[in-house]
């Protein structure tokens, strides 16, 4: 399953910046023309920049190439990851490479662990995924796109998907996605209205690519009471995803999905299985 990372794409930078609050502590030119959005950006967004970077380099990256993926000068990748080494959110390997840091990690997994949802969805997810052998997601919507709040695997016997914990993946080619979707839209025009400027873009042959087939698609997944993704988001991967609440209140905190290789998991054998998945998640959560 392909996810989708936020990642910065340049560093603008100001003549002669520095990493630290220059901008706050300096009093303005009144020769220097003023400056707009997005212009302006202050040392905080080259640091998260650089972080976000180092995400993408788990074996770790250099100080050149950093600075050719940010489009930034390398004496300004160098103060911030100064600043990430102090923190200890970036560490710099005995060969000369920087990666993220141990105390970054720590942080995030303690923030997961620590999530009042983790505690709750968590044992339902390994449930799922050792009944049925396959890959148990907990996901949410946000705007146009899903995000994965929990994935446990099967703890043998299956090829193990790509998706990440934090990972998106667009809310119209997915069975958590659609589901959600299926919520919150009462006609087309909402559809319409919710989509804006966001494209129906085809990842497979399968994916839905107009706006009526989508609606459609919405409709049917009320009536059915659970989402499919049919090889819509990638070739070879099929799901079924039912909503769940955590919190009180009458609206679904997000959606449980299990998603199966079709050759050893087609999507007759999980659609069959949506009865026995709904009495898991009631055992475990309560009736959504």
């Amino acid at each position: 399953m392909l996810v989708r990372v936020p990642k910065f794409t340049s560093i603008h930078e100001s003549e002669g910046a520095s990493i630290a609050m220059d901008s706050a502590t300096k009093p303005p030119d009144p020769t220097e023309p003023e400056r707009t959005e997005p212009e302006r950006i202050v040392g905080s967004d080259r640091v998260l920049a650089v972080l976000v970077e180092l995400a993408q380099h788990p074996s770790g990256t250099t100080l050149d190439d950093l600075s050719r993926y940010l489009k930034s000068s390398k004496p300004t990748v160098h103060r911030a990851l100064a600043s990430l080494r102090r923190a200890g959110l970036a560490n710099q390997s005995a060969r000369g490479t920087y990666e993220l840091g141990d105390e970054f990690l720590r942080l995030a997994y303690e923030y997961q662990d620590q999530r009042p949802e983790s505690a709750r969805i968590e044992p339902v997810l390994r449930a799922l995924a050792t009944q049925y052998g396959e890959t148990a997601h907990y996901a949410v919507l946000d705007g146009s796109e899903i995000v994965y709040r929990a994935k446990v695997d099967p703890s043998h016997g299956a090829v193990r998907l790509t998706s990440t914990i934090g990972g998106r993946n667009p809310a119209y080619r997915t069975a958590v996605g659609k589901l959600l979707l299926s919520s919150v839209i009462e006609s087309e025009s909402d559809l319409n209205h919710w989509l804006g400027s966001t494209r129906l873009e085809p990842r497979t042959s399968n994916t839905i690519v107009s706006v009526s087939a989508l609606y459609r698609e919405l409709q049917l997944t009320v009536e059915r009471g659970y989402g499919i993704d049919n090889e819509e988001n990638e070739i070879g991967v099929n799901c079924v995803a039912l909503g769940v609440r955590l919190e009180a209140g009458p609206k679904q905190s997000g959606a449980v999905s299990i998603s199966g290789l079709t050759y050893r998991c087609p999507l007759p054998t999980l659609t069959n299985a949506v009865p026995a998945i709904r009495a898991t998640l009631d055992e475990y959560l309560g009736s959504a």
